[in-house]
C-alpha cells in the first residue's frame, strides 16, 4: 500500500456524507506496497471509534471495478476474510474520489510477518486459507482475465528483450514458451476458478500464528488455481538465496490439500507452474526497474522491488524442480 493520489479532509468528508458511519477524527496515508493509494480512516459514532481503510485505485478505470466490488462481498459473505467495499446508505460501494475509483473498507486488526520469520505453521495457515478462497469463489458469477496474465507477459517479454542481457532474454523467452506449451497441452484439464493473483506474505495479516485476513484482492482473475498456489510457495517458502525451504513448502501444500485435493494433472504441471509464477513476477519487476513508465498511475514514483530476487527463485526452480 502507498499514497500516490492525495486526498484532502474536505474531499473525504464529502465521500463520508453518503454513509452513516460517523464523523472522521483522523486519517493518514499508508506507506508501503506498490499499486494503489491507501489511507487509514478513523470514524467516531456514539462515542465509539472504528477504523477503516480507504483505497483509491491507480491502475483501473471506474468501469473495471464492479468485478472487485462483487468479488469482495461474495467472499466475505462466505466467511473468507478479505477487504470488501462497504455500501453506503443507498447500497453503493463503488465511489470516485479525485478522479480515481475508490472503496471504503473494513480494517483488520492483525499484523504482518517478515518473510524470513515465516514458519511451517504460518505456511500451513495460508495454505488452508487459500484453498478456502478458491472453493468459495468457484461458483462466482463473474469472470476476469488477468491484466498481467499470459497475453501481457507474451507482449512485454518481447518488448523488453532487447534491453536485457542475451542470457536473461533467452531465459525469459523460454519460460514464456514453456507456459504456452503447458497451456496448450493441459489448459482444458487443469482446475481453475477465481485466484488471488498476488498473495505475497505482505498481503496477509496474522493473529498469533494464524492468518486473520487476506488483503489486496485486486489482482484477482479467472485462472489456474495451482498457479495461485505457486505464487504463494515462491514467496512464503523461499530462503534468502532463492532456494525453497522444503519444510515450509511441504506444510503449505499439505494444508492446502486438506481443504482441496489435488488432481493428477496438477501434480504433473506443478514444476512448470512454479517456474511460470517466478517468471511472471520477475517480468513485472523488470519493467519499472528498467525505467519503463506505467502511464495509468496518476502521481508519485512507483516503489521498485529488486527483479533479481525472482530471477534467483526461477533459477532455483529450474535447478531443483518442485514436487507436489
Amino acid at each position: 500500500m502507498a499514497v500516490y493520489t492525495p486526498v484532502t479532509p474536505a474531499q473525504l468528508d464529502t465521500l463520508l456524507a453518503d454513509y452513516d458511519l460517523g464523523t472522521c477524527i483522523d486519517f493518514k496515508g499508508i506507506e508501503g506496497g506498490i499499486e494503489n493509494t491507501n489511507y487509514f480512516v478513523t470514524l467516531e459514532q456514539d462515542g465509539k471509534q472504528t477504523e477503516y481503510v480507504l483505497t483509491l485505485f491507480e491502475e483501473f478505470s471506474y468501469e473495471e471495478m464492479p468485478f472487485f466490488v462483487e468479488l469482495g462481498q461474495w467472499l466475505a459473505q462466505r466467511q473468507v476474510p478479505v477487504p470488501y467495499a462497504i455500501e453506503d446508505r443507498h447500497g453503493i460501494g463503488l465511489k470516485q474520489l479525485n478522479g480515481r475509483p475508490a472503496f471504503l473498507q473494513p480494517r483488520f486488526v492483525g499484523g504482518h510477518r517478515d518473510q524470513q520469520e515465516l514458519t511451517p505453521t504460518n505456511c500451513a495457515s495460508i495454505g488452508r486459507a487459500l484453498a478456502r478462497f478458491h472453493l468459495a469463489g468457484q461458483d462466482f458469477f463473474l469472470t476476469r482475465q488477468a491484466h498481467r496474465g499470459v497475453f501481457w507477459w507474451r507482449r512485454e517479454s518481447e518488448n523488453i528483450a532487447p534491453r536485457l542481457s542475451h542470457e536473461d532474454a533467452g531465459l525469459l523467452t523460454e519460460e514464456v514458451r514453456l507456459f504456452d506449451e503447458l497451456r496448450q497441452t493441459h489448459g482444458e484439464s487443469l482446475p481453475r476458478g477465481i485466484i488471488h493473483g498476488d498473495l505475497f506474505h505482505d498481503n496477509a495479516l496474522f493473529v498469533g500464528d494464524e492468518v486473520e485476513a487476506i488483503l489486496d484482492i485486486y489482482n484477482a482473475a479467472t485462472a489456474f488455481w495451482l498457479f495461485d498456489l505457486a505464487i504463494v510457495a515462491n514467496d512464503w517458502c523461499v530462503n534468502p538465496d532463492g532456494s525453497i525451504d522444503p519444510a515450509r513448502e511441504r506444510a503449505l501444500l499439505d494444508a492446502y490439500a486438506e481443504v482441496r485435493s489435488f488432481a493428477d494433472v496438477e501434480r504433473q504441471t506443478w514444476p512448470q507452474l512454479c517456474r511460470t509464477a517466478a517468471m511472471r513476477f520477475w517480468l513485472s519487476r523488470l519493467i519499472p526497474w528498467l525505467g519503463i513508465s506505467q502511464a495509468s498511475r496518476q502521481g508519485g514514483e512507483m516503489k521498485l522491488k529488486d527483479p533479481d530476487e525472482l530471477k534467483r527463485i526461477l533459477l532455483a526452480r529450474i535447478a531443483q524442480p518442485a514436487v507436489l
